[in-house]
């Protein structure tokens, strides 16, 4: 199926491993022009190296925190100096920041819920709003936000992560009002389990502390998933770039779930 996204400008926040990246290979293989930006600069230019060998055209990149203003700010000015995104054009943004933080409640301190914040949600609030002006000039922009499968169905002990992820549905939802007479539309993706470096190192660090192979974990993991597997990041970045694209042009303020069926409530 052809996306319509050939020669479309996409920005991809935290597009150097997992989810994001592929999603940035997604959207060029689709023909979009893409820029990536991560916060590790050797790992953002390992990534950008990549998709150029594979796609065998240019893909720009940017080192930035999008948790650190000062970093905003940079990026900002270097996207809309046209440096970064061919002539400060912009149609597609993709936030492809966040993570989940294993605790009880009661282990969790204030600090704990203002940083997983910041980065689950002030991280997506910050992409919007340095991608809006140029959105705005598009009239046929389009924004994807990446959440959670926990904000549909909370797991245990993960409150912080699934409180934080709920909030990027609301997010979706007003934001995809707000914008609707720009012509910009707004979707979030909730992914479930999914193989990333994230739970490779996650599932590690527990086969360590339990004395177990790594992929008797991920077996583990998979038990209350129907589908009995992790996600793919490829099978995620899919249905991010469709929401994308202009294929789901009707298609705005929704939070699908690509979880293989492990959140089973009825909305």
């Amino acid at each position: 199926m052809d996306l319509g996204i050939r020669d479309e400008h996409a920005l991809v926040i935290g597009g150097s491993e997992g989810i994001g990246l592929a999603t940035a290979r997604a959207l060029l293989d689709n023909g979009a022009q893409v820029t990536i930006v991560s916060r590790d600069p050797s790992k953002l230019a390992h990534a950008a190296d990549m998709l150029e060998t594979a796609v065998g055209r240019p893909v720009r990149h940017f080192a930035a925190d999008i948790t650190q203003a000062y970093d905003v700010a940079k990026l900002t000015d270097w996207l809309r100096s046209g440096d970064g995104n061919g002539g400060a054009r912009l149609d597609i943004l993709v936030s492809a920041v966040g993570g989940s933080q294993h605790a009880l409640f009661e282990e969790l301190t204030d600090e704990a819920w203002l940083m997983n914040y910041e980065f689950n949600v002030l991280s997506a609030v910050r992409a919007i709003r340095l991608a809006l002006p140029m959105l705005k000039v598009a009239g046929t922009g389009s924004i994807v936000l990446l959440g959670g499968a926990g904000a549909r169905m909370p797991y245990e002990h993960q409150v912080v992560s699934n409180v934080h992820k709920a909030g990027l549905i609301a997010l979706t939802k007003t934001l995809a009002a707000e914008l609707a007479r720009f012509g910009i539309r707004v979707n979030s993706v909730s992914p479930g389990r999914t193989r990333t470096a994230l739970w490779t190192r996650r599932a590690t660090q527990l086969a360590t502390e339990r004395g177990v192979d790594e992929e008797a974990v991920i077996e583990e993991f998979t038990r209350d998933i129907p589908l009995r597997r992790f996600a793919r990041p490829e099978e995620i970045a899919a249905m991010v770039a469709f929401l994308a694209s202009h294929q789901a042009s009707y298609i705005t303020g929704q939070s699908v779930l690509v979880d293989g069926g492990i959140a089973r409530g009825l909305l």
